[in-house]
């Protein structure tokens, strides 16, 4: 018998066709983020993607390993590929540009929609790049996305990796931390004990793939911890610091406070050490079970915060996802 036919290649909804566009407008992006910012959300093209991650790369260069932000900003915890409760965390915190933002990072893997996530965010950095800033987190790496999902969903919807190695490519010019209103330190992880000052982060050359250790490593995978001094992490990378790690750090750069993610909270924000130290977590539901609610702060104009919450936004198909998570989703 004949042999089967071939299913047909995946579907590249896009904007234009390649011998359009070379270079990259601003009605270019706007185009791309109507597209983008919907619930029913259409991916860029395959060379769309190369030029906004090119376009990408020209605009984080620039940035600081400690990117000043001014206020008001809403500062936002992980996403983790939930495209759907961004677009919820849009509606909860204002949309851009009216609303400026800071992302903490891990803004793929885990769940189903981490091309549309990341996509969506470079986007609005590119097309707004004075009023969203957005940081590393340790699942912007090569490594790691080839474990928890965002390969493979760049496989699956296109086809091939090349538009993986497009945004990791890219994703190692992010900056690794924000320092807003030169008193509130943002970053996605914790503290190093190699690090010190912030002109010691300011120094590292962060142009690579995210090391196995090292202050970069630790910056983008440390958690706070109820004991004192610095503690191995179950993670296998950074480390655990307490209380007095914290004080001494804030003290030491004179600022207020550390804003962090990277650690699921059941209430989108906790706080820590003395409320040294903030964790903001933005995925609710996290891999699309653990009923936790998603958490973002708000700042003022005179550096008042606010934290608002969100549940997940509603959306078909979520149980029987959910009942499809391969286990490494958690």
């Amino acid at each position: 018998p004949p042999p089967p036919p071939q299913p047909p290649p995946p579907a590249m909804s896009g904007i234009s066709d390649p011998s359009e566009l070379t270079s990259l407008t601003n009605a270019d992006l706007d185009r791309f983020m109507s597209h983008l910012m919907s619930e029913n959300c259409t991916a860029l093209k395959k060379h769309e993607v190369r030029l906004l991650c090119d376009k990408a790369r020209e605009v984080l260069r620039e940035e600081s390993n400690v990117q000043p932000v001014s206020c008001p900003v809403t500062v936002c915890g992980d996403i983790h590929g939930q495209f759907h409760d961004l677009l919820e965390l849009f509606r909860i915190g204002g949309s851009c540009p009216d609303t400026n933002y800071l992302f903490m990072g891990d803004y793929v893997d885990r769940g189903y929609y981490s091309v549309e996530t990341v996509t969506a965010l470079v986007c609005l950095k590119v097309r707004y790049s004075r009023r969203v800033t957005i940081l590393r987190g340790n699942h912007e790496s090569r490594q790691i996305t080839q474990v928890y999902g965002f390969y493979d969903e760049c496989l699956r919807k296109y086809g091939d990796a090349e538009v993986w190695q497009f945004f990791t490519d890219m994703f190692d010019y992010l900056p690794l931390t924000a320092l807003v209103e030169n008193t509130i330190f943002c970053l996605h992880g914790g503290l190093s004990p190699s690090v010190q000052s912030l002109d010691q982060v300011r120094a590292i050359d962060r142009v690579q793939e995210v090391p196995h250790e090292g202050s970069m490593c630790d910056l983008l995978w440390s958690d706070p911890d109820e004991r004192t001094g610095w503690g191995v992490s179950p993670r296998g990378a950074g480390y655990t610091f307490g209380e007095d790690v914290s004080l001494e750090f804030n003290h030491t750069n004179n600022v207020t406070l550390i804003a962090r993610a990277h650690q699921l909270v059941m209430e989108g924000y906790d706080w820590g050490h003395d409320r040294k130290v903030v964790t903001i977590f933005s995925a609710p539901n996290y891999c699309y079970r653990c009923g936790n609610q998603a958490g973002i702060m708000e700042l003022d104009e005179k550096e008042h915060y606010t934290f608002l919450q969100f549940d997940p936004a509603p959306r078909k198909n979520e149980d029987l996802m959910a009942k499809k998570a391969p286990d490494y989703f958690l």
